[in-house]
């Protein structure tokens, strides 16, 4: 049992949003803080976190939440959340995607505003630019036959661009070090009285009397704890807290029904409105030239599987826009392994502004019960996203073709994208790893981010995000959780 359970403020999810929120709101003295993650804290010391958790240039896959599952339910378990499991990247989306979430959630929702937080965040982060040094040969070539098809540069793919470009992603790392947002964040506040870090604990649900929230029950080390608060903030991630609001009858009252569960706010957006950037990947073939420069490249300790973005737009998109992310990687597969010297390469087509959309339910009332995740992935009735994939796909091939690239690799299957069949392309759908939208802004939250008839909890993470951004997700969810820790902080 803690030797504290009650505080002004409890923090439930010690992810990229809950470290945001955790060490602005402690900045006040006054002002008591409970951060709670189900993964482990490991603490200031560099020397005691994992070293792949420290290095930018992998995908760790140990601290998430189930290891053996589909790819598209990889999602973090620890402190820091998806900055200690992803690729690191900041990209920002365009102009109508801040339209889109102004119109729901006010003038604090545009690009204007979001964009002042971008900037803190960028400094925050430590965003460097990959110098050319630090490139592959199959980065270096991607990057002019990108030029070569007639892509503009864009010299900076974290700051507003307007129309499609190509360049290289900045990254949050210092050298190889993988600068996590509880490096970012919450280091500067771990020495704070007002803010305890309790890790190692799963949230269950929250008690809820009367429209407000009473208690969250609490999992520490197999004991349960029940915390208070006056303000709960629910950052447990698109996954995570759709699963918690469900299991405290907050949500739809049929499902609710469904799993026993008795409903406290009929919620119907609880869950629903679930999006991720879909993917289809155009594998290719290296050659024996390429496979050397890349195990060159990794004994130098600088081999990154991926370095380049290619902002792409088919017809299909709004003008000034792009909907598409051409990715050329190169580098240890994914998943699996690879003989050494031998390496997974291709071109990844991304649609960044799917029209599909899935959801979440709960299996069970019980919090050890994974969710049911149904990413519904190509799907929309009108076939929009298919048809987005397909010509991202044909674009890959065209950048494949390219005098820089087809020199180091050639394509592995000789069916044009054109003559696919639908069921074969969506056997092939993967995704990027940003879902967002299972309580989405304007449907299960305000443009404060209470819920709806709820009077003192709040979800700040990228589930609130009510459309997906033509961009990576980390730094747009950074942005809004600096601009809504701000809000809380002046109440």
């Amino acid at each position: 049992m803690p030797e504290k359970t009650g505080y002004d403020v409890l923090v439930l999810g010690g992810g990229v949003a809950g470290c945001v929120l955790a060490t602005r709101l402690s900045e006040d003295p006054s002002r008591s803080v409970c951060l709670v993650e189900a993964g482990p804290d490991y603490g200031p010391d560099r020397a005691k976190w994992p070293a792949k958790a420290l290095d930018a240039r992998v995908l760790p896959r140990d601290d998430v939440w189930e290891k053996q599952s589909a790819p598209y339910r990889i999602r973090a378990k620890v402190v820091g959340g998806s900055s200690c499991v992803n690729g690191c990247w900041h990209t920002w989306g365009s102009a109508s995607d801040f339209a889109e979430w102004a119109a729901l959630g006010g003038a604090g929702w545009s690009a204007d505003s979001l964009g002042q937080f971008r900037r803190i965040v960028a400094e925050k982060m430590r965003l460097r630019a990959i110098p050319a040094s630090e490139l592959s040969v199959w980065s270096s070539s991607s990057l002019a036959a990108a030029a070569e098809l007639g892509y503009p540069e864009d010299a900076d793919m974290s700051a507003p661009g307007v129309g499609p470009g190509y360049g290289c992603p900045p990254v949050n790392a210092i050298g190889d070090l993988r600068w996590n947002v509880a490096f970012a964040y919450l280091d500067e506040a771990r020495s704070r009285p007002n803010l305890r870090i309790l890790s190692g604990a799963t949230v269950n649900r929250l008690v809820l009397a009367d429209g407000r929230v009473t208690g969250a029950e609490v999992d520490l080390a197999g004991e349960q704890v029940t915390l208070t608060a006056d303000t709960y903030l629910l950052s447990a991630g698109t996954y995570g807290s759709p699963s918690v609001l469900l299991r405290s009858g907050i949500g739809p009252a049929e499902h609710l029904a469904e799993v026993g569960i008795r409903t406290v706010v009929d919620l119907p957006g609880v869950g629903a409105n679930l999006v991720d950037h879909s993917c289809l990947v155009l594998p290719l073939t290296p050659t024996a030239e390429l496979n050397a420069a890349l195990l060159a490249k990794e004994e130098a300790g600088d081999l990154y599987a991926s370095q380049v973005a290619i902002k792409a737009a088919t017809e299909f998109c709004d003008e000034g826009a792009w909907d598409l992310h051409l990715l050329p990687t190169a580098g240890a597969p994914l998943f699996g392994t690879l003989p050494r010297g031998r390496y997974e390469v291709g071109i990844a087509a991304f649609l960044m502004k799917p029209a599909s959309r899935g959801r979440l339910r709960l299996r069970s009332a019980d919090y050890g019960v994974g969710p049911d995740i149904d990413p519904a992935l190509f799907t929309d009735p009108d076939g929009r996203d298919l048809a987005v994939g397909r010509r991202g796909l044909e674009l890959a091939a065209e950048l494949a073709a390219s005098a820089p690239l087809k020199a180091w690799a050639s394509p592995r299957d000789e069916t044009r994208p054109q003559d696919a069949s639908d069921e074969h392309l969506r056997s092939r759908a993967g995704t990027y790893w940003h879902p967002i939208g299972t309580c989405a802004l304007g449907d299960v939250v305000d443009g404060d981010a209470k819920v709806q008839g709820v009077e003192n909890l709040h979800v700040i993470d990228a589930s609130i995000l009510p459309t997906i951004p033509r961009s990576n997700t980390q730094l747009p969810t950074l942005a809004v959780a600096e601009m809504l820790a701000g809000r809380l902080a002046n109440r």
